[in-house]
């Protein structure tokens, strides 16, 4: 039996060619979370996480056959005791495939043993190895005792303790997560869930819940407030108020041991101050810590009396300080009790823009490892700095033959990778501050290289005048971006035998560093040398090799690059099959590198205006060709699929006209494909409706693939003829199939072709015509389609790019998009997106300026200036003046002798100079020459006015995009009278780090059945599907993981659907956390994760909750975009709704009424979702007896109802019987009434029913307006459930 668990030995620490030293890594706290992450109780992982079967033999037909083997797993979990010293024997749930070292780290994060750190485990009086398998230790099963014995310390495990025991010490505070290390994030969700989800909340409030909950929100989040204050972003976190357990706790001046101390076995000495002031110096041995009589300033190793010898520190401490005892037993019952998904390391760095003071601590290890250059050593072994590359290439080689293969390559890849993107960023921001020495240290600053820690670091700018032709330093800064996009190409393609450098991609104070593993043995010889393939001088030298030929030939369909010749300076026809600039490199550990991928894709020509090459009309119409700052700009590779894709449509269409006319004789070749040629849709419509009119467009293209075997030799002449005609119309490459490839190399400079290809070279420079036509006119008109029918529904500038990115347009085309919905008719519909996109083309602006205003400022002005720039940026106050530091005119003398300073060393005050007036003026004018885009506005509130910006956004939008840390506090932008930040509200200036993400593929591919399954209406297997694609995500990923995320959701989603609100409440709970965590806690993923977890807390009777999560929700949508956006109506409308339902009628109406506002602004006054908003308002104003208001609003419902569903239709028959029933109550109302005033007092008055609304028919109506109806399993539409499970 083959498990899958079995292969992939510990879940955490990938055993990979490092020492077994790493073992309990000092970061035992994490790897022990990641152990208990999906049970929610320590270790019930392991059946989770491994014992899943693999029984879905269909899972993905599309696989080749050996996905087929089923993998069994004999997952039969078994119960051991522990006999820990100290404590009651305990059970614990294990499992066979698990190493012996993850019960350590289970023990080092349980409350009642995680003071230990040293110890070995024993059965029956033998030791086990820590990476032996438990399946492989004789006499191991179900009651076995395993005891746990006290180790001697070495100095290694001495410092692992005290790690351990600081980490423990540290493990409530946030301080981490504000720094923006060791991969910490914050995350609010238990402040506003109070602990109530889950199994803790059913104990709490059953029944009892109706009691009065406070449903007034703040101020700031009523719908049509103005004020948008940032401190309710980070809540007071209760738990953080820090429970101190120690003053001080240090290495002792006195380290290390001399030498007849080491001889009586003395490892380190610490210094420590209690909190009752006690100091004492403690001596770490190899028999455990004691207190010894050494002072400050006296050295005297003796043995204190008494001495208080623990084999723990924490023991020792517990003697000696009463205070420590109490607060560290309670901060390890707080520790156990938050959710692990609170404390587990992200796979990569999260930085946040905002954060509180926080008092700077002593800490012992920080300081430790901030001067020990801790470089890239993996924790604690020390003097071996990690072979990068070596790592790197050597999980790509692992085998991947079958799944549990898979993963484990898959494992070690994504953990070597993000460990690589750590220290790159690490050693990035040591570059630029200085603190790395040049391996060319004579040349001036820009031009110096570095290596730290096996890492290879160059700066962005055009040194040697590489990139003259092509821009400078403009070009020099894009290359980095566009080369880090050739690797995520070529990784994704993933072929045997061609290898790709680690590539990250770092912006930090305005400089751009990239970070690249070093092929060993380049650093020996001269580039020229070493160069067996490309060309190192844009092509005017040129070398090919048969070898990359032949391994870049199999990339070359999927990344639809063609294989082509051009002539060296001999004139010589060298063949290639990818850009000139790709350099193929063999390293001395013979692998065959490729590097410089900058132009893996083909040029864009609308950014590329080449002498005596016409565009097509419509892109003459938008004013293409335009000028850009460098001549490196490139397709996107999603426009190039969606190209090919659209061409294909094309190709069926003319294949259908031709084979009607087939039976004439075709001479003139096809039927007029001019029609279609230029790559552009008739409308912004066509497109779409090309591919719906197309049945089952994917069938036919592997159809059309089949059909055409490689030589064409499988289909009759007659056939042949139509499809040839049909490929030549469509650009194809190959006559008998259709295939559209791209030479990358067209329009290069100092690229000459021979002139046999003279032909092939024409078609070329149409074929990129016309996909440049294509972007314009489909996929931009595509994009704002999108936009209207809120299929693409962007918050923030992020997820603004990201659509754009989906469809393959470059963000430089942002000022196209913002005039195409100018122009659009339906303009006021767009007008979110159009604000989304003002903001953020304005922020790139302001980011670009940034970048050349940073380089020019030393370090100590570094918080004033960021200071004086925002001010500039965003405050009202007309003449923000910069405060240079006062030692200026000291230093000023010094420094004029260094010609050699750090990279940040400017020596000019220039930036102190910059005005408002002068940073917009240069605002519009790179909004006009980056993006042909026209402002005229002249201050920020201009902008504000004319655009309806928030100044608020804009913040965190500057913010975010150049990794500037704020104080968190009430900013006056609006005063005339005082600058709205002061160099103090400056905290921290963060990189801003791009690289690789290695995916999952096995689960993603499970993921996706799952979704197609749910789809058809599967939802029992869909749901066993995604779980499964869940375990194999888990498997490689770790727990932390944006695609782990929407697993999770879809999971909850589907348990809600089949009635399991619990297990739907604890998913989504996880979906939350790990959102707030991996993307951010105001990311727009985040957003809607609360919004879906607010309905399942409804759903479970947790109610106040729900409306808290609600507000949430609704405050940081108001940060982050403002009111008006359609998404705001959804929200408003679930707060409303649950208003209804506790009977908070009328601040219930004020969220009901502004989601109809918008949906009648973003929908349409006749829109469906209008017709429903209209009904929510009428039932509340029936809640309160307001009957003509309800069925004035009622009316206007059943208007839209009948005109767009018909008399016939249910809604309709519904709503008109609504109408009935109101009509009913207000006649009954009126008659009482008028009784009362025939009467007066002793009128005989009918009870009238007043319905207080039941919680079911809320609770259907929430499900309603989030798209969530339940209908008969067995029933159920296609195209319903698509609709269910595609929302975001």
């Amino acid at each position: 039996e083959q498990a899958l668990g079995d292969s992939g030995k510990e879940k955490l620490h990938l055993n990979r060619k490092k020492p077994p030293a790493e073992s309990a890594s000092g970061r035992g706290r994490r790897s022990a979370d990641t152990a208990m992450v999906n049970g929610d109780r320590a270790h019930e992982h392991t059946e989770e996480t491994d014992s899943k079967q693999d029984g879905n033999g269909e899972a993905d037909g599309g696989e080749e056959s050996n996905e087929q083997e089923v993998i069994v797993i004999q997952d039969t979990g078994f119960t051991v005791k522990i006999q820990a010293p100290g404590t009651e024997p305990f059970d614990l749930q294990v499992s066979p495939q698990e190493m012996v070292q993850e019960i350590h780290q289970v023990l080092m994060d349980r409350e009642d043993t995680c003071h230990r750190t040293c110890f070995s485990l024993q059965l029956d009086g033998n030791v086990l190895d820590n990476f032996a398998e438990l399946k492989s230790i004789e006499g191991l099963q179900e009651g076995s005792v395993l005891k746990v014995v006290e180790e001697p310390y070495t100095v290694r495990e001495a410092r692992i303790h005290v790690r351990h025991i600081r980490d423990l010490l540290k493990s409530l505070d946030p301080s981490d997560a504000y720094n923006g290390v060791d991969c910490n994030s914050l995350s609010f969700l238990s402040i506003f869930t109070d602990g109530d989800l889950g199994e803790t909340g059913k104990r709490k409030k059953k029944g009892s819940e109706m009691e009065q909950i406070d449903c007034t929100p703040p101020e700031h989040i009523l719908p049509g407030s103005k004020e948008r204050p940032l401190v309710p972003l980070q809540p007071q976190n209760k738990d953080w108020k820090p429970m101190q357990c120690l003053k001080v706790l240090t290495m002792s001046g006195w380290n290390p041991p001399p030498g007849n101390r080491k001889m009586h076995g003395d490892l380190m000495y610490l210094y420590i101050v209690t909190v009752e002031e006690r100091h004492v110096s403690v001596t770490a041995s190899t028999r455990g810590f004691y207190l010894n009589q050494s002072t400050t300033y006296t050295f005297n190793p003796k043995p204190a009396n008494p001495s208080f010898l623990s084999h723990s520190l924490v023991e020792l401490l517990s003697q000696i300080s009463p205070a420590f005892k109490k607060n560290f037993t309670a901060l390890q019952k707080k520790r156990v009790q938050r959710h692990p998904f609170e404390r587990i390391a992200t796979p990569f760095q999260v930085y946040s823009w905002t954060a509180p003071q926080v008092d700077h601590a002593m800490d012992c290890v920080r300081a430790e490892d901030a001067y020990t250059s801790r470089l890239g050593y993996e924790e604690h072994i020390p003097g071996q700095t990690r072979d990068w590359n070596e790592e790197l290439q050597t999980t790509r080689e692992l085998p991947r033959k079958n799944l549990p293969e898979r993963l484990l390559r898959e494992r070690a890849i994504f953990k070597v990778h993000s460990d690589f993107a750590a220290a790159a960023t690490r050693g990035a921001m040591a570059v630029i501050d200085g603190n790395v020495m040049a391996i060319n240290p004579g040349e001036e600053t820009r031009m110096q290289m570095f290596i730290w820690n096996n890492i290879f670091f160059s700066l962005g700018f055009d040194v040697r005048d590489h990139y003259r032709e092509l821009g400078g330093d403009a070009a020099a800064h894009a290359a980095p971006t566009n080369d880090l996009n050739g690797v995520r190409a070529y990784s994704g393609v993933d072929v045997e035998g061609l290898y790709t450098l680690g590539t990250v991609v770092v912006d930090y104070r305005g400089y751009r560093v990239t970070a690249q593993s070093i092929i060993p043995g380049i650093l020996e010889r001269e580039q020229e040398q070493s160069v067996i393939y490309g060309s190192i001088d844009f092509g005017k030298t040129v070398v090919s090799h048969g070898k990359y030929l032949e391994l870049l030939e199999k990339t070359s369909r999927p990344l639809k690059i063609q294989r082509h010749s051009v002539l060296n300076e001999k004139n010589d026809t060298v063949e290639l099959c990818s850009s000139v600039e790709c350099k193929g490199i063999i390293g001395n550990d013979g692998r065959h590198y490729i590097l410089d991928l900058l132009r893996t894709f083909p040029p864009d020509l609308n950014f590329l205006p080449v002498d005596g090459v016409e565009l097509s009309p419509e892109c003459q119409r938008l004013g293409f060709p335009r000028q850009h700052r460098h001549r490196l700009a490139c397709l996107r590779q999603e426009l190039i699929e969606a190209f090919v894709e659209h061409r294909f449509v094309l190709l069926l269409c003319s294949n259908n006209e031709l084979e009607e006319n087939s039976s004439k004789p075709t001479t003139n070749g096809p039927v007029d494909p001019t029609a279609t040629q230029n790559g552009e849709c008739k409308g912004p419509l066509e497109g779409k409706e090309l591919e719906e009119s197309i049945p089952g467009l994917a069938q036919a293209k592997e159809l059309a693939e089949t059909l055409v075997a490689e030589d064409g030799s499988s289909i009759d002449p007659k056939s042949r003829e139509v499809v040839l005609n049909a490929c030549k119309a469509v650009g194809s490459i190959s006559d008998t199939a259709f295939d559209i490839r791209f030479n990358p190399d067209i329009f290069s400079p100092g690229v000459r072709f021979p002139e046999e290809s003279a032909d092939d070279i024409q078609k070329q420079k149409q074929l990129l015509k016309d996909a440049a036509a294509f972007l314009v006119s489909c996929q931009v008109p595509t994009l704002v389609k999108d936009c209207l029918d809120h299929s693409a529904l962007p918050m923030d500038g992020a997820s603004l790019t990201e659509a754009l990115h989906q469809r393959g347009i470059n963000v430089r085309y942002l000022g196209t998009v913002l005039e195409f919905m100018e122009k659009t008719p339906a303009k006021a519909q767009l007008e979110h997106i159009y604000r989304i996109g003002i903001t953020e083309l304005i922020t790139r602006c302001a980011k670009h300026i940034f970048k050349t205003y940073l380089q020019g400022v030393e370090l100590s002005a570094l918080s004033a200036a960021v200071s004086h720039f925002l001010n500039c940026f965003l405050s009202s106050f007309p003449d923000a003046v910069a405060h240079l530091p006062p030692d200026e005119l000291v230093s000023r003398r010094k420094n004029r002798k260094r010609r050699n300073r750090v990279p940040g060393g400017g020596d000019n005050t220039a930036w102190a100079s910059l005005t408002p007036s002068e940073l917009w003026k240069n605002i519009a004018s790179e909004a006009q020459s980056y993006y042909h885009f026209t402002l005229q506005c002249e201050s920020v509130d201009q902008v504000v006015e004319k655009f309806g910006l928030q100044k608020i956004t804009l913040l965190r939008e500057i913010s975010v995009k150049t990794g500037i840390q704020i104080l968190i506090k009430e900013y006056n932008f609006d005063s005339r009278h005082k600058p709205a930040f002061t160099e103090e509200d400056i905290l921290n200036i963060f990189p801003v780090v791009k690289h690789v993400n290695p995916k999952a593929t096995d689960a993603f591919h499970f993921f996706q059945s799952g979704q197609a399954k749910v789809q058809q209406g599967f939802l029992k297997e869909g749901c066993e599907l995604i779980n499964e694609a869940l375990n194999l995500f888990n498997n490689v990923y770790g727990a932390m993981h944006v695609e782990i995320c929407s697993c999770l959701r879809l999971l909850a989603r589907l348990n809600y659907i089949l009635g399991d609100h619990p297990e739907a409440l604890s998913n989504q709970q996880k979906a939350v956390l790990m959102s707030e965590r991996v993307l951010g806690i105001e990311h727009p993923n985040t957003i809607q994760e609360y919004m879906h977890l607010a309905l399942y807390c409804f759903a479970n009777n947790q109610l106040s909750t729900a409306l808290k999560l609600l507000y949430r929700a609704r405050y940081l949508m108001l940060l982050i975009c403002g009111e008006d956006h359609p998404e705001m109506a959804l929200l408003d409308s679930n707060i409303g709704l649950v208003l209804h339902g506790v009977m908070e009628y009328d601040l219930s109406l004020r969220f009901l009424e502004n989601a109809l506002t918008i949906n009648t602004k973003y929908h349409g006054p006749r829109s469906l979702k209008v017709a429903l908003s209209h009904h929510l308002v009428a039932r509340v104003y029936e809640s309160k007896a307001e009957f003509r208001s309800a069925l004035q609003h009622e009316k206007e419902g059943y208007t839209i109802y009948k005109n767009q569903m018909g008399e016939a239709h249910e809604k309709t028959k519904e709503s008109s019987e609504y109408l009935k029933y109101l009509t009913q109550q207000a006649v009954a109302l009126q008659r009482t009434m008028n009784e009362i005033y025939k009467n007066g007092s002793n009128a005989s008055i009918m009870p009238l029913k007043f319905t207080a609304p039941s919680m079911a028919t809320i609770l259907d109506q929430l499900n309603i307006i989030n798209g969530i109806i339940f209908i008969p399993l067995r029933k159920w539409p296609l195209e319903y459930c698509a609709k269910v499970l595609s929302y975001p």
